[in-house]
């Protein structure tokens, strides 16, 4: 007997993965392929597209292999990706004009500075700051830097895109140019009253609407799979962020949820009931849109957390950087009151502030790597709960508890600390594939598997929960610490508009 199955693929910033989910809702099998970073220069990141569709096929192959041991059928496929990195390609040829410009990389800071009379503009339009995290001052940067992109763009066949729209054009074989409203939702050039591409923004960072993707909702066709053998003629009924795909993976869908995404950088999300007001310290984005309803939300996002462990050990010349700086952090019972602003690459949500750098404070005779490596764990906590705070206070509620997803969750010291920074439980999620089983679900929604979001509910798990045990007096002083240290790595001490 033939069983379906959804095959999700979530192509990270690190690795990209697939998931097989089948009509229970639940993952059958999860596999992963690495996908290298190039740091040529500082503040510059980027990644070969041809390894990131190479990772992909190589995700999907494993994962093929198992459908056919076990006589499965591939009904649908799921896209969750890294958000902002930005893409140019050939329409004709199809081939990439040059390296992605990676979501971390901040080479479009110039032009950042240069528009930032219009920030107030852009942010009221789309809901972002405008920051060198946009995919619009990339693809800006591109037009104005790249002789290859500008020579497409003469002859009318440049193709600009995020990874969703890249891997959607791959999977098609050339012959779908599209994108959904999560992703588009994070370019800088969504209007998100009118959930389409703004002329005026267009204009302002003078790239071409005839060069951006035709838009879409979350969950329905984007597509046709006709590049991959196995898998000629099925659709590709979903596309969404991978922030926004955790969340809807969590299966909580209320007003008052809100979690945190922990991987190379993390984001947090709050459902908000309608688009809400205007906040410099936070983004207003697209949660996902369904069967043309579009849910809102708050989102601040942290550029390095699992990327500053992965610095540390990197700086220390361990082999396996993040694992060896996780272990020795478990050697000392706190950070001895050193603090780590892992402001590598400037400051995201809520302080908005590129030209901050990183820094380690409060180093004694006494402390060791040891502490550092305590430190930076600690600091995924501390620049967690500034954005968690940050919500409370724009949304006006107070939220019970945070939903944790991504690798960076599996340790325990970071979730108990976390828990003891923020004063409020924080709920583990057991499935360390959250953005992939998102994306299927709304795959699955797309199938008709299930009548709507709140079928998933019964679904979801509740998780792990990490309780709150820190005496008040210490949260308020070691928070009060941590403020000190990034106020000394700020160039601004006002929020960046």
């Amino acid at each position: 007997m033939r069983s379906g199955v959804i095959l999700a693929v979530d192509q990270g910033t690190t690795n990209t993965k697939a998931l097989l989910v089948d009509t229970s809702g639940l993952p059958i099998f999860r596999t992963s392929a690495p996908v290298p970073l190039s740091t040529p220069h500082d503040g510059i990141v980027e990644q070969d597209p041809l390894v990131l569709w190479e990772s992909v096929q190589r995700a999907i192959a494993t994962a093929i292999r198992y459908t056919s041991e076990r006589n499965a059928t591939v009904e649908a496929i799921a896209i969750s990706n890294q958000r902002e990195t930005a893409l140019a390609w050939n329409a004709e040829t199809g081939e990439p004009l040059g390296n992605a410009v990676s979501w971390q990389c901040n080479r479009s800071a110039g032009i950042c500075k240069r528009l930032a009379s219009h920030a107030p503009c852009i942010r009221a339009k789309t809901g972002l700051p405008l920051a060198p995290l946009i995919s619009a001052s990339k693809w800006a940067w591109l037009l104005e830097n790249d002789a290859r992109v500008q020579t497409a763009c003469r002859q009318g066949v440049l193709r600009l895109g995020t990874v969703d729209s890249w891997l959607i054009h791959k999977l098609s074989g050339g012959k779908s140019y599209a994108t959904d409203l999560t992703n588009a939702s994070r370019t800088g050039l969504l209007n998100l009253e009118s959930l389409a591409w703004d002329r005026d923004l267009l204009a302002l960072f003078e790239i071409p609407k005839a060069v951006m993707p035709k838009l879409h909702s979350s969950s329905g066709e984007l597509g046709i799979c006709n590049a991959i053998a196995e898998l000629i003629g099925v659709p590709i009924l979903a596309a969404i962020g991978d922030s926004h795909a955790a969340m809807f993976g969590h299966g909580r869908f209320s007003h008052t949820s809100i979690k945190a995404t922990y991987g190379t950088g993390s984001s947090l999300m709050a459902l908000t009931k309608g688009l809400s007001s205007d906040t410099s310290a936070l983004a207003r984005t697209i949660a996902w849109s369904i069967r043309g309803v579009t849910q809102f939300a708050l989102e601040g996002n942290i550029a390095m957390t699992g990327a500053a462990v992965q610095w540390l050990g990197e700086f220390l010349g361990f082999a396996n950087p993040a694992n060896q700086v996780a272990h020795l952090a478990t050697s000392v019972s706190d950070s001895g009151g050193v603090y780590f602003v892992p402001a590598m690459v400037g400051l995201g949500a809520p302080h908005w502030d590129a030209g901050a750098r990183g820094a380690i404070i409060g180093l004694g005779r006494g402390h060791t790597s040891a502490h550092v490596a305590h430190a930076v764990l600690e600091a995924i906590a501390y620049q967690v709960a500034d954005v968690f705070f940050a919500m409370e206070s724009a949304a006006g509620v107070e939220f019970v508890q945070l939903r944790a997803d991504g690798g960076a969750t599996r340790n325990n010291m970071l979730m108990q600390f976390q828990a003891d920074i923020l004063s409020r439980p924080v709920v583990r999620s057991e499935n360390e594939e959250l953005s992939a089983l998102g994306a299927a679900w709304l795959g699955g929604l797309a199938l008709c598997w299930w009548k709507s979001a709140a079928d998933l509910e019964s679904i979801a798990n509740e998780g792990e929960v990490f309780a709150p045990a820190m005496a008040g007096e210490r949260r308020t002083t070691l928070y009060a610490g941590w403020t000190k240290a990034v106020a000394r790595v700020r160039t601004s001490q006002e929020v960046q508009p």
